[in-house]
């Protein structure tokens, strides 16, 4: 709990997850540190935490299977306790933070609802070729073939580290629905590394009906080529491609001929019904039109220091530098964000800096990731 809330107060974060809400001493933890603070959040030590999880829906549908990660919101540790009582039905609660359940994502949230009228469900990373609801290895065409009559209690969508909002709102299906981006981080050290910024009030309720509504101010991205599924490719031998390349050579390794991992922008292209126009602003925000909330793209601030002083980003002299900047200029998102470029020279030093102003004006070249492998970024 100390290195969440530690890590949320520097990156800028006023809400996060708690995360594995379903794995026992995790919960047992939860419930021995949070204190209920506004209706349907809890506090640690001055940051405020949503009880959620993240869990495997391992389904078969027809003569096919299905393997998707949902994320799951509660409001309180009483609707948590039922969650955990019903899901032990379909799989181990206890082996890892994010279970494997044999139950569809349709029928998990009947559940769901059946506990507590504002439960929350969002598909997570809805790319990714290996779990994600529109991925190309287990995943669906359409949202509503997992989740059915069920469907319209689906208000959002994570986009993934290999995907922007754009990308998305490219899909009918999707053009209306909200768009979110969490951090998917694993480690306290890359929270914030994708944040959603709501324009709601900050409780419980304000987190759904901004869900349900599109309250979306802003949102904080990785740049989706830099995400490890971006353009399809075979890591073993070290093929990476676009989909272009893909559609004229087959869906085989041109080296040991075995199935290559079909990526993120192919799986976009695919579905895609519509081509929407991009503009970047000298703010670095990036708008569609007004029809949709604005982002913006960001590299996290221990890898431009990284960079910079050509030291590992999780070394002791990148940790005191990242704290020096934080001491004077602010929370990392209000770096990378908001501050203007005097300030950053100033503070920050000039590489460092220049290295934030590239990133806010997309002004970098990016070597695409691909098949689990993180794409390479050059300033």
């Amino acid at each position: 709990m100390e290195s969440l809330a530690q890590s949320a107060q520097l990156k800028g974060l006023d809400l996060i997850s708690t995360a594995d809400f379903t794995h026992p001493e995790w919960l047992q933890e939860l419930e021995t540190h949070l204190v209920q603070g506004d209706e349907g959040l809890h506090e640690y030590r001055g940051v405020k935490f949503l009880l959620g999880t993240e869990v495997n829906c391992v389904f078969r549908q027809g003569n096919t299977n299905h393997r998707i990660h949902v994320l799951m919101f509660m409001p309180d540790f009483g609707s948590v306790h039922q969650v955990n009582d019903k899901l032990r039905n379909f799989g181990d609660l206890s082996g890892n933070g994010r279970p494997n359940l044999k139950i569809c994502p349709r029928d998990l949230v009947e559940m769901l609802l059946g506990i507590h009228s504002d439960a929350i469900v969002i598909p997570a990373h809805i790319w990714t070729p290996w779990y994600g609801l529109y991925g190309s290895k287990f995943g669906v065409d359409d949202y509503k073939e997992a989740f059915c009559d069920m469907s319209d209690y689906i208000y959002a969508f994570e986009s993934g580290l290999s995907s922007h909002p754009a990308m998305n709102w490219g899909i009918s299906s999707l053009t209306n629905k909200t768009i979110v981006s969490f951090s998917d981080a694993h480690s306290s050290v890359r929270m914030g590394r994708e944040f959603t910024v709501f324009d709601a009030d900050l409780n419980y309720k304000g987190f759904v009906d901004a869900l349900k509504n599109g309250s979306i101010a802003y949102t904080g991205e990785f740049y989706s080529e830099e995400g490890k599924y971006h353009y399809d490719g075979h890591r073993r031998c070290g093929i990476s491609q676009h989909p272009n390349i893909t559609t004229q050579m087959g869906h085989e390794c041109r080296v040991c001929h075995k199935p290559l991992t079909l990526g993120v922008l192919n799986r976009v292209i695919t579905l895609s019904d519509k081509k929407l126009d991009l503009h970047r602003g000298c703010d670095g925000f990036i708008t569609v039109s007004n029809l949709y909330p604005k982002f913006i793209n960001l590299i996290p601030l221990r890898d431009i220091i990284s960079e910079v002083i050509q030291k590992g980003p999780n070394t002791k002299t990148v940790n005191e530098e990242y704290l020096r900047i934080l001491s004077t200029l602010g929370s990392e998102i209000e770096i990378l964000v908001h501050r203007g470029e005097d300030d950053l020279i100033a503070y920050a030093g000039e590489d460092v800096a220049t290295m934030i102003m590239k990133c806010r004006k997309g002004t970098l070249s990016i070597e695409p990731g691909f098949d689990g492998v993180y794409g390479k970024i050059t300033f």
